[in-house]
C-alpha cells in the first residue's frame, strides 16, 4: 500500500503493538495529527503541556515495560519535553518521542519555531534521528524502537520535517520486521567464566550482601533474584530505583540503601567481605565517598551496559550480560553445585546484622498535635492493602514514600531517580493509571512538586482517571529546608513556599474532590474514603510537621558508616 510520511507513522505504531501515545499538537505536526484523526487503533492522549506527556510515558513505560511513545510539535514543543526525555535517560526508560521540525529546506534559517532538536537532546538520549527522507521514515521508526527497548533502555528522539509528512507525498510501505544496525549489538548473555567466579567468591563469604537497582526490574528479573538471594539465603537491599526487585516485606531484606536508607543496610555494605551488585550503576547517592566505600569487599558487578562497570567503582568479577539471563545461569549452576554458603558464618554475620537493625532507624516521634508525614505513609499502604502503584515527586516525600510504602512487587515504585525532577508525579501516576485502568494508582507529593504540573489535572478530568493525589503539604522545599537546616546553620534561603493555592478548592475547580486534612485523627479516615471513591480523582492536602526531617541521612562526601540518625534513634545506639 502507497501511504504519506504521517500516514506512515500512525501504520508504523498500529504494526510495532503501540496502543497508546501521549502528544500536544502544532503547526510542524498537523499532518501527523490529520492522519491520527482518520484512523481508529491508536488512542491519543492530549496532555496539557509536553512535559506532561513525556512523564505520562514514562509512568506508562515503567509500569508496563514497554516503551512509551511521545508526539510533540517543533520549537517550544520539543524544548518542553527536554526535561521528561532527560528524566526518561537517567533513569533508563524506554521512550520513543517523536517531534515535528520545520520543512527541511528551511532547517537552519531560523524558521518559525525551529530549534536543533537533535543537538539539544543528544546529551540526554540514548540515540535521535533526523529523517530527511519519507523512505527512511518507516526504517528510522523501527531502529528507534529497537534502540529504545534493548540493552540499556533509553530515550530516542526521532526529529521529522514537515515536509517529510506532506499527504500528496505517497510511497510504498512495508512494516520492517527486521532491523541490524552494524554499530549497535548489546550483549545479552553473561560469560559462564565470569559467573563461575562470582559463584565461587559467594559460597566462600563471610560476610555477603547483594545489592540490586533498577535493572532487575526493567529487565523483569525479579523471579530470578528471589530464587538466587533465597538459596544463598544472603541479605539483600535495593536501591531507591531497584525498590520491589525484591519483597521488601520478606526477612532477608534489609531496607533500602544510600543517603536516605536504613541504618542496616548502610553499614551492612560497608563491613561486608562479598558484594554482589546486580542491575545498579554505583550511583553516588549510594557510594557516598568512594574513597570510603566497601573497603574489605571484593564486588561483583552484573549490568547489561558495560560502560557501567567499573565507572564508579572497581570490581573484581564483571559480568556484562542481561540481569534476567546472568542470574537464570546463576541459578542454574548454584543447583548443580553441591557446595554450600557457609551457614555458620552467614548466621553469625545475620546476628550482627540484626544488632544493627534493633536501633530502628526509621523510629521517629508520633506524639504532638502535628501530622506526621512519616504517618501518612503508613495509613496509605495500610488503607491500599500494600497492593498499589505509587508514584512519587521528588523530596522528603519521595524519600517518606521508599522508606515507609514497603513494596513486594516489582513495577509498582514510579519514581524520578536519577534527575530528581519535581512535577513528575502526577503526569506519571496518569501514565500508570492508563496502563492499568482497574488499578489502584496513587500518587505522594508536595506543594512544591504538584504545582509544577498541576494542569494536568484537566487531562485527568477529560479521561476520567480515578488517581488519588496524598499532598504531603509542610509548606517548605521540604528538602532544601533540611539541607540547610544541617549544613547552612538554618539559614532558610528561599525555601519557604508563600501563597500557596487551597489545594481542595484548586481541584474542585478542575472537577474533582478535594479534602483538606489538619488532625492526625483524621488521616486514615480520609484516605479510606478517598479510596472508596472508585471513580473520582481525590486530592488529599494533607497538612504535615514542616520541622520533620528525613532519617537516616549519609551527608555528602561521608562514608555508608556515617549516617546521622534521628534523637530517637541515636539515644539507642549509644545505649
Amino acid at each position: 500500500m502507497e501511504l504519506s510520511g504521517a500516514e506512515i507513522i500512525m501504520q508504523f505504531l498500529k504494526d510495532e503493538g503501540v496502543e497508546i501515545i501521549f502528544g500536544y499538537p502544532g503547526g510542524a505536526v498537523l499532518h501527523i495529527y490529520d492522519a491520527l484523526y482518520k484512523q481508529n487503533y491508536i488512542r491519543h492522549i492530549l496532555v496539557r503541556h509536553e512535559q506532561g506527556a513525556t512523564h505520562m510515558a514514562d509512568g506508562y513505560a515503567r509500569a508496563t515495560g514497554k516503551p512509551g511513545v511521545v508526539l510533540v510539535t517543533s520549537g517550544p514543543g520539543a524544548t518542553n519535553a527536554v526535561t521528561g526525555i532527560a528524566t526518561a535517560y537517567m533513569d533508563s526508560i524506554p521512550m520513543v518521542v517523536i517531534t515535528g521540525q520545520v520543512p527541511t529546506n528551511a532547517i537552519g534559517s531560523d524558521a518559525f519555531q525551529e530549534v536543533d532538536c537533535i543537538g539539544i537532546t543528544r546529551p540526554c538520549v540514548k540515540h535521535n534521528f533526523l529523517v530527511k527522507d519519507v523512505h527512511d521514515l518507516a526504517v528510522t521508526l523501527k531502529k528507534a524502537f529497537y534502540v529504545a527497548t534493548t540493552g540499556r533502555p533509553g530515550p530516542v528522539v526521532v526529529d521529522v520535517p514537515k515536509d517529510v509528512t506532506h499527504p500528496d507525498i505517497k510511497i510504498p510501505y512495508e512494516y520492517p520486521r527486521d532491523i541490524t544496525m552494524r554499530s549497535y549489538s548489546p550483549v545479552t548473555r553473561g560469560h559462564s567464566g565470569q559467573i563461575r567466579k562470582a559463584i565461587d567468591l559467594l559460597l566462600g563469604a563471610k560476610r555477603p550482601m547483594i545489592y540490586t537497582g533498577g535493572g532487575v526490574v526493567l529487565d523483569d528479573a525479579a523471579e530470578e533474584l528471589r530464587t538466587l538471594t533465597q538459596h544463598l539465603g544472603f541479605p539483600i537491599t535495593n536501591t531507591l530505583m531497584g525498590l520491589g526487585g525484591y519483597p521488601a516485606t520478606d526477612r532477608l531484606f534489609v531496607g533500602m540503601l544510600g543517603m536516605h536508607g536504613t541504618y542496616e543496610a548502610n553499614m551492612a555494605m560497608h563491613n561486608c567481605d562479598v558484594l554482589l551488585a546486580i542491575g545498579a550503576r554505583f550511583d553516588d547517592r549510594v557510594v557516598g565517598d568512594v574513597k570510603k566505600f566497601c573497603p574489605g569487599a571484593k564486588i561483583i558487578h552484573i549490568d547489561i551496559d558495560p560502560a557501567s562497570i567499573a565507572k564508579t567503582v572497581k570490581v573484581q568479577v564483571p559480568i556484562v550480560g542481561s540481569v534476567r539471563s546472568v542470574l537464570r545461569d546463576m541459578n542454574a549452576m548454584l543447583a548443580e553445585s553441591s557446595r554450600e554458603p557457609d551457614r555458620a558464618a552467614v548466621e553469625q554475620w545475620w546476628r550482627q546484622i540484626r544488632e544493627w537493625q534493633s536501633i530502628e532507624c526509621l523510629r521517629y516521634d508520633r506524639t504532638g498535635p502535628r501530622i506526621k508525614p512519616q504517618y501518612v505513609v503508613q495509613k496509605l499502604y495500610e488503607v491500599t492493602g500494600g497492593d498499589a502503584y505509587i508514584a512519587s515527586d521528588v523530596g522528603q516525600h519521595q524519600m517518606w514514600a521508599a522508606q515507609f510504602y514497603p513494596f513486594d512487587k516489582p513495577r509498582r515504585w514510579i519514581n524520578s531517580g536519577g534527575l530528581g525532577t519535581m512535577g513528575f508525579g502526577l503526569p506519571a501516576a496518569m501514565g500508570v493509571q492508563f496502563a492499568h485502568p482497574d488499578a489502584t494508582v496513587a500518587c505522594v507529593t508536595g506543594e512544591g512538586s504538584i504545582v509544577m504540573c498541576i494542569q494536568e489535572l484537566a487531562t485527568a478530568k477529560q479521561y476520567g482517571l480515578p488517581i488519588k493525589v496524598v499532598n504531603l503539604n509542610n509548606g517548605y522545599l521540604g528538602m532544601v529546608r533540611q539541607w540547610q537546616e544541617f549544613m547552612y546553620e538554618s539559614r532558610e534561603s528561599h525555601s519557604y513556599l508563600d501563597s500557596l493555592p487551597d489545594f481542595a478548592k484548586l481541584t474542585e475547580s478542575f472537577g474533582h474532590v478535594g479534602v483538606r486534612v489538619e488532625k492526625p485523627e483524621d488521616v486514615e479516615g480520609a484516605l479510606r474514603d478517598a479510596f472508596a471513591m472508585r471513580d473520582r480523582l481525590v486530592f488529599l492536602d494533607v497538612i504535615t510537621d514542616p520541622t520533620e526531617n528525613v532519617y537516616p541521612m549519609m551527608m555528602s562526601g561521608k562514608g555508608q558508616n556515617e549516617m546521622l540518625l534521628s534523637a530517637l534513634c541515636r539515644d539507642r545506639e549509644l545505649a
